[in-house]
């Protein structure tokens, strides 16, 4: 991090880039949470922190603007989210500048633009996926959901606003417990809901109708990238003949999984999982803290999308539609 601080001192002032920091650091400590929220305030970030960039020449600007876009890239490995919603942004301003446009001013309203339209596509995907994937959802369904998606939130609270009558299971998603989140969440719209243990979804299963669950990344082969847990989670039902549906905005789909390239699952502190007292207590061992984990694609029934709902095999399409890849190798805007 202290390479991008240097090299962004020549284009920010103290206060903005302290407040580029500041939202680096919200994203990496999970201040900000979810990954279409992080999507939107890295996206927010970007704006606001490029309309403050000092040069004097358009080259100089685009510059910023990658070194910017980094900075906010690397907080996090794992939820792609953030590295598309920076691609959104960047392939349509680098489009202008390379057409003509090199007015630093102008370039920084279509910054602007462009970072506000990412927000309204990615509000109003979540909107369009809660209908969809609440058609899918029958009067009397009971249903079990890990950690906090809002996507998979919506859904089930759209489903019980137009009448059906549900009751929801939320594991309480450890080491984080982002499934009490969802508990409040759920529970504040009136829908019955039962907190449980992780390890109790196998318990369970047997009254459970669907697992509704949201994604980080959704990769070429249909592979769900999630909070630790929804591999297991998804496997128990399988075995129980019980449906996975996942909710995914468009811009969860990895375009880098076409060429081959593995998505790298993030490993967070182990403080997060015991703290260091008790680790005495216990003794010399090692804690590990995977925040992700894969679902293979034979485990996932449909993935609801804002484009329409599709089997988990047809997620190259998304990325082909979404963006346009038509060769091997995916440069990166920032690179």
């Amino acid at each position: 991090m202290n390479k991008y601080i240097e090299e962004l001192t020549k284009y920010l002032d103290r206060e903005p880039l302290k407040r580029l920091l500041m939202a680096c650091e919200d994203i990496r400590t999970m201040r900000v949470r979810g990954a279409g929220k992080i999507a939107r305030y890295a996206a927010r970030t970007l704006k606001e922190t490029c309309l403050n960039v000092r040069c004097n020449s358009s080259t100089d600007y685009i510059n910023a603007v990658k070194k910017i876009a980094r900075c906010l890239v690397n907080t996090r490995p794992t939820a792609v989210s953030l590295p598309n919603s920076m691609r959104f942004i960047l392939n349509r301003l680098f489009e202008d500048y390379k057409s003509g446009i090199d007015d630093v001013d102008t370039l920084k309203d279509l910054t602007a633009k462009y970072s506000d339209s990412f927000i309204k596509n990615s509000l109003d995907a979540v909107k369009t996926i809660a209908e969809l994937g609440s058609r899918r959802i029958k009067d009397g369904d009971i249903i079990m959901t890990h950690c906090h998606s809002t996507v998979a939130v919506k859904i089930l609270q759209k489903a019980w606003d137009s009448g059906k009558h549900i009751e929801v299971f939320v594991r309480e998603t450890r080491p984080r417990y982002q499934g009490h989140i969802t508990a409040k969440a759920l529970a504040s719209a009136g829908i019955p809901v039962t907190l449980i243990v992780d390890s109790a979804a196998r318990y369970f299963m047997k009254d459970v109708d669907l697992i509704v669950i949201g994604a980080d990344t959704v990769a070429v082969n249909g592979a769900v990238i999630n909070k630790i847990g929804t591999s297991e989670l998804a496997l128990v039902a399988k075995e129980s003949r019980v449906n996975v549906m996942v909710g995914a905005e468009t811009y969860k789909f990895d375009p880098k999984t076409v060429s081959g390239e593995l998505v790298k699952i993030e490993e967070r502190d182990w403080r997060e999982v015991i703290n260091e007292e008790k680790l005495k207590v216990i003794g010399n061992i090692k804690v590990r803290n995977p925040a992700f984990d894969v679902t293979p694609p034979q485990y996932i029934d449909i993935i609801v999308t804002e484009r329409g709902v599709i089997p988990p095999q047809a997620a190259f399409l998304i990325i082909q539609s979404e963006f346009k890849i038509s060769l091997p190798h995916i440069r990166d805007p920032w690179e």
